[in-house]
């Protein structure tokens, strides 16, 4: 055992992007029809922006699972898949990428001929079907000692037919074995996003905490940071991946698990184009630098090499901060001449050319990071000068499907209402196309005047607007915070990202999505409002209970017709008193209406096998609630002399709270004179308080606005973990054109658990996405 082991990899071994499959199967395990229509997702990455993926790791439930060792001669796996592995390393191997797979360090039995089977069924996947990566995970058991000299003996005879195969330690003890281990878990850490990772203080988005990493020892690369989660929380995970790929750059990067395909269309561009400039440039970023943090900011790196580096820098504040860069040696560039200067994320710009030694002082936004790229040669990328610009595809990778002769497509991104001189840097292309019009000029060296439509700026985007101070609890605090219970939801997790994306117009990302939302694991769970419209009596909508129950002080059930409608009877059907609980059969169940969430009328209702509520108001009604949530609802259905209703638009939740009696409040009268797509307010509560104790919502011009997201985030009904309590709030309001330009009055509402006197919020406008306007250019060979 004490003989030399390489473990598939060393420190100056250059990345591997992975993908790994947890989230978007848990325990129960993959598929291998899910599996393949998610590898046609990547197929399909790789083919339209030539993004390459070297390894696809199938998570838990494949083989072993949770605190078990399995086989591939069960019946559970040949019902999970039915003609074994090679359908998927064979699609896997159509554009480049490996398998890998979760499991355990064990499962050698108590026998001699028990350990046999288990060393050659995980030698059979590297001889038979090529792997790359083992994950082995005490979740799954540990690795007893008299077994450790069959883990050596396994994982030397795969070694044989795979030299580089990856293995990953996720917290086990191996003794002898651990030479065989090419990484640890850095920090014991997972990284879903407001579940293991959350804002220890208030940012504008779920992804502050994850932003705030660190740096694993010695910038040591034989360590896993669990990649960049995509699945809850999702907007600004680019921000993550460039600081998984670039900062940290480990033995595994970029790389992402969950659920990719639930990006807007528009970002699958923005995923492959980190994909590929990294790819590009990994042979170097292997060679790290950590930069002065007293100029540079705690953890700032640089990688590269001697002519080329790349900065990545981060701001953890609500400011706007300007980082001083020096072009010399302690970025780690060698003595040259002239130093040209990109930033290459948030997005792209020529900064300039500066002398050797020269400080540029970079600007990096709100809770952002910034990658920018330093070079004494000539820099091979598409470069935009005089604007922000966006490669949606561009050159080939090596191995990627051969586009010579094919367009580049570009973005280029300026501010409404501005103008600017564009020049754009692309070797090897002969002519340009603005919008389909001849743009040639753009490729010159005067460049091209670019015009921005839309009405300027009268101030910047992202801005505080103002303190909230101490007032007396507002008589309307009731509907104050029915709004914000109202506009939220206690759906999975992955369910508010599917809303966040939209449609597709890809049929790759659609069928990906669909074999996540329609897997019996995420069905059965009931973790989706919708479940109770949709006439289908096999699904239903149920409370969580995964570890612990999850409602907010006993809960409440809340329904949105989406719009005020005649009714005159409600239904809830339960299918049964087990159901029903914590009402019980032949029990009164108190309910109220409202039409417009301040006057509320009582409505009574009663559990007689399902819950039957008379609605006798002579008035429409948007909003209805009642106490004593039944842990689970099959359908919910409403009618009027009756007549069905069209339930379309029908929204509903079971977690947040029957009431919240305010004993405290503080208050800001804001104006915002415009307002753009994606904007919001952002109402961070500073200090220590017991979870859900505060909430925040805004009134304005006889409208409620309910904060519809919130960091941490609202309790969720989870498909796989529930949403940690999180102690660092904020509150995020969406606006649109309707209070333009008039008073919005904002309010935190607090419980008598909080701590009123410490406690301090704010009101800021910000905006996700940057409120640019894109111009799209094609370039020609």
């Amino acid at each position: 055992m004490s003989e030399t082991v390489f473990p598939g990899a060393d420190e100056s071994t250059p990345s591997l992007a992975q993908y790994f499959s947890w989230i978007n199967n848990t325990n129960e395990g993959a598929t291998e029809r899910q599996t393949l229509v998610n590898l046609a997702f990547f197929e399909w990455l790789h083919d339209e922006y030539g993004m390459q993926l070297d390894i696809y790791a199938l998570d838990a439930g494949a083989i072993d699972g949770c605190g078990f060792y399995g086989s591939m001669k069960s019946e559970r796996f040949r019902r999970q898949f039915p003609r074994g592995f090679g359908p998927m390393a064979a699609a896997a191997a159509r554009f480049g990428c490996r398998l890998g797979i979760w499991g355990g360090p064990d499962g050698f039995g108590d026998s001699d001929a028990d350990a046999r089977e288990r060393i050659e069924q995980m030698v059979s996947l590297c001889r038979d079907h090529n792997f790359r990566l083992f994950k082995f995970d005490a979740v799954c058991g540990p690795l007893r000692p008299d077994k450790v000299k069959h883990f050596v003996e396994m994982m030397t005879e795969c070694r044989r037919y795979c030299p580089d195969l990856i293995l990953l330690n996720h917290r086990l003890e191996l003794g002898e074995g651990l030479p065989h281990a090419t990484t640890y878990l850095w920090e014991g850490m997972e990284t879903y996003i407001d579940v293991h990772t959350a804002n220890p203080v208030p940012g504008t988005h779920s992804r502050v905490g994850e932003l705030g990493r660190g740096l694993p020892p010695g910038l040591g690369r034989l360590t896993e940071d669990h990649g960049v989660c995509i699945s809850s929380c999702v907007d600004y995970w680019e921000d993550s991946l460039v600081q998984q790929a670039f900062n940290r750059c480990l033995i595994l990067a970029p790389e992402v698990y969950g659920n990719p395909w639930l990006l807007r269309d528009d970002e699958f561009a923005r995923l492959a184009r980190i994909y590929n400039l990294h790819r590009r440039y990994r042979d170097i970023l292997v060679n790290g630098l950590v930069l002065p943090a007293e100029t540079c900011g705690k953890d700032a790196v640089s990688r590269g090499d001697g002519e080329t580096r790349f900065l990545c820098l981060r701001n953890l504040t609500w400011e706007r901060i300007t980082i001083p860069v020096t072009l010399d040696e302690t970025i780690g560039l060698e003595k040259g001449d002239r130093v040209r200067l990109r930033r290459m994320h948030p997005f792209e710009t020529i900064l300039g050319e500066f002398a050797w030694g020269e400080r540029v002082e970079v600007e990096v936004e709100p809770f952002r990071a910034c990658l920018v790229m330093a070079s004494t040669k000539r820099i091979g990328e598409i470069g935009f000068g005089g604007c922000d610009g966006e490669i949606v595809r561009d050159k080939p990778l090596d191995g990627a499907r051969d586009r010579s002769g094919e367009d580049a497509e570009l973005r280029l991104w300026g501010l409404p209402g501005t103008k600017a001189t564009v020049r754009i840097e692309a070797e090897g292309y002969a002519s340009a196309r603005l919008e389909g019009k001849p743009a040639d000029e753009l490729l010159d060296e005067r460049g091209l005047s670019v015009v921005f439509e839309g009405e300027p700026l009268t101030d910047h985007w992202h801005r505080k607007l103002a303190d909230l101070e101490p007032a007396d609890v507002p008589d309307d605090a009731v509907a104050l915070y029915e709004s914000t219970c109202f506009a939220a939801d206690n759906n999975a997790l992955e369910v508010r990202e599917l809303e966040r994306s939209g449609p597709t117009r890809f049929p790759a990302v659609r069928a990906a999505r669909d074999a996540f939302f329609q897997q019996d694991a995420f069905r059965k769970r009931g973790v989706w409002d919708r479940y109770l419209f949709d006439g289908d009596p096999d699904t239903f909508f149920a409370v969580c209970r995964r570890r612990r129950d999850v409602r907010i002080r006993g809960g409440a059930f809340r329904l949105d017709f989406g719009e005020a409608v005649e009714i005159d009877s409600l239904v809830l059907e339960t299918g049964g008193d087990y159901n029903m609980q914590p009402l019980r059969n032949e029990e009164a169940a108190p309910g109220w209406v409202s039409a417009d969430l301040l006057n509320w009328t009582p409505v009574e209702g009663f559990a007689e096998g399902d819950i039957h509520f008379r609605i006798e108001v002579d008035h429409p009604v948007r909003y209805f609630r009642m106490r004593n949530c039944p842990d689970r609802i099959n359908e919910a259905r409403g009618f009027h002399r009756g007549r069905p209703l069209v339930r379309d638009a029908w929204r509903a939740s079971n977690l947040f709270a029957p009431t919240f009696p305010a004993d405290a409040a503080w208050s800001a009268t804001v104006t915002v004179d415009q307002m753009w797509p994606g904007s919001y307010l952002a109402v961070p509560v500073f200090a220590s308080h017991v979870p859900e104790a505060v909430y925040a919502a805004a009134r304005c011009d006889g409208r409620y606005l309910g904060a519809a997201r919130r960091a941490v985030s609202y309790p969720s009904n989870a498909f796989e973990c529930i949403v940690r309590p999180g102690r660092s709030y904020t509150y995020f309001i969406p606006m649109d054109g309707a209070v333009e330009g008039k008073p919005i009055d904002v309010v935190l509402l607090g419980l008598d658990t909080c701590a009123k006197d410490e406690l301090r919020g704010e009101v800021w406008i910000t905006a996700h996405p940057t409120p640019h306007v894109a111009r799209t250019v094609l370039l020609k060979r």
